[in-house]
């Protein structure tokens, strides 16, 4: 059996370019193009696969995907195909911190908001659990839940649970110098 594909997910401004920054530096060979450079609201990269955006239609770049870490939006894990095995890190953030770096993401380029805050809030509420119930019971995926806020805060600790879960050797230390609490600029309101 040939070995897992390494997936980093969430929805868009959850924390998954950072958890896919860590992992490379933890030795995981990232499966990732350079087709959307980094950026103001990425700094440090977007570590994406224009591909992946077509899985539904077209899923041949999983073929090259087994022992690499890939970024596939939250939105798209459903269209894996089953016939895989996948070890998934799912990244959680407090959704008034994903909705405000989402708005301040769209005014930077001029694009529509996309609709108001809670109904966009109830959108995504509902969604993640969709996924996350999928997650729980597809017999072709682990999955590892971690939160956005708890790695900022306590890189250590949730580094230690992402070593455990992947069946690699990672370079801890790497990860957690990965991490840089100076880009967390979307903060709830405490």
């Amino acid at each position: 059996m040939s070995r897992p594909i390494y997936v980093v997910s969430g929805v868009p401004r959850s924390g998954t370019s950072l958890l896919m920054r860590m992992l490379t530096a933890g030795g995981l060979p990232p499966l990732a193009d350079d087709h959307r450079p980094a950026d103001i609201d990425n700094p440090r990269g977007y570590y994406e696969l224009e591909s992946v955006k077509r899985t539904g239609a077209d899923a041949s770049w999983v073929a090259e995907a087994p022992g690499r870490v890939v970024k596939v939006i939250s939105y798209l894990l459903r269209d894996l195909p089953d016939r895989h095995q996948y070890q998934v890190v799912f990244m959680r953030r407090n959704l008034d911190e994903v909705l405000r770096s989402q708005r301040a993401m769209l005014e930077r380029r001029a694009e529509p908001p996309g609709g108001d805050d809670d109904t966009m809030r109830e959108t995504l509420v509902r969604h993640i659990g969709e996924v996350e119930q999928w997650l729980r019971g597809a017999a072709h995926v682990r999955a590892l839940f971690v939160s956005y806020n708890r790695l900022v805060a306590d890189a250590a600790a949730e580094v230690e649970r992402l070593c455990k879960f992947f069946d690699h050797e990672l370079d801890a230390a790497a990860m957690a110098a990965a991490v840089e609490p100076a880009l967390y600029r979307q903060r709830a309101k405490r």
